[in-house]
């Protein structure tokens, strides 16, 4: 990774999938990659984005489709502006995030997907044979699902 003019690491090429979806604004797709990055840890509490200028040279974007999509992270309180120095995700961004993402995929995903298993007639033990191995570290710490953390379901 590089770095940009004012000597933060150029995260736009890993930001964004030149590819657009025109089922979805620009503004919006932009937000949805940045999440997408502090969910898997590419961005961390504290990382800067980067720079609005640096993402539309890169992908020739008007500045203002860049701004629109960092001011929706901003009012999600994801990230923070800082006067002068730019944007930084926040701290416990991740955290909502991931208590968000499991909240949306038990109400609107996972019906479907127990649909599924019931309509094939799955078994448990169909699906941990035949799944996919679990990841090295399936939870980050504090969020495992035990009930350690805060979770409010």
């Amino acid at each position: 990774m590089g770095q940009t003019d004012d000597g933060l690491p150029n995260m736009a090429g890993e930001l964004m999938d030149p590819q657009w979806d025109d089922s979805l604004p620009i503004y919006r797709q932009l937000r949805d990659r940045v999440v997408a990055m502090i969910l898997e840890g590419v961005l961390k509490e504290g990382d800067p984005l980067p720079s609005v200028r640096s993402v539309a040279a890169e992908f020739r974007l008007n500045p203002l489709t860049v701004l629109k999509g960092y001011q929706q992270l901003v009012d999600e309180q994801l990230v923070e502006k800082r006067r002068g120095r730019g944007m930084f995700v926040s701290d416990g961004a991740r955290k909502a995030l991931m208590k968000d993402e499991r909240q949306r995929f038990l109400e609107e995903e996972w019906p479907k997907v127990y649909a599924t298993i019931q309509r094939l007639g799955l078994s448990a033990s169909d699906l941990l044979k035949n799944g996919a191995p679990p990841p090295a570290a399936p939870y980050p710490t504090g969020l495992a699902p035990d009930g350690d953390d805060d979770h409010d379901n």
